[in-house]
């Protein structure tokens, strides 16, 4: 365990936290210009950083210390936070203007993908320690 994975993961719970923070005041920002018509998936879109991205990393660093994620694992992650946050604001807009998009589960395919890919890189690295 070095102390530069320590201050990575510290720095990436922090980042998670500040992207939690714009993410939650650019929904903000767009419904007050909305006309009051409102998106639940531009409303509750900080609750991807924030759920998926700080909390676990949160829980890791505190319980599961001897065993942090690579940076490998966590940059995968991270692209598919990245993508379904992006994916949830881009089908709030697309509520809030009134039309649709038959792309939009892309979003959600390529960020549950990424998701499922940097959870296997870590499992990986903690059943075969070297």
């Amino acid at each position: 365990m070095f102390t530069s994975d320590k201050r990575y993961i510290l720095k990436s719970i922090f980042t998670y936290i500040i992207f939690t923070i714009i993410t939650a005041g650019f929904g903000f920002g767009y419904e007050q210009f909305s006309h009051e018509v409102y998106s639940m998936f531009m409303i509750y879109a900080f609750l991807v950083p924030l759920v998926l991205g700080a909390l676990p990393l949160i829980i890791i660093s505190l319980f599961f210390s001897n065993h942090l994620p690579s940076r490998l694992s966590l940059n995968l992650y991270n692209s598919g936070i990245a993508a379904l946050t992006v994916g949830s604001i881009y089908q709030g807009v697309l509520e809030i203007y009134g039309t649709t998009n038959n792309l939009i589960f892309v979003y959600l395919i390529v960020g549950t993908l990424f998701l499922i890919a940097g959870a296997s890189v870590y499992i990986a690295k903690i059943a075969n320690p070297k």
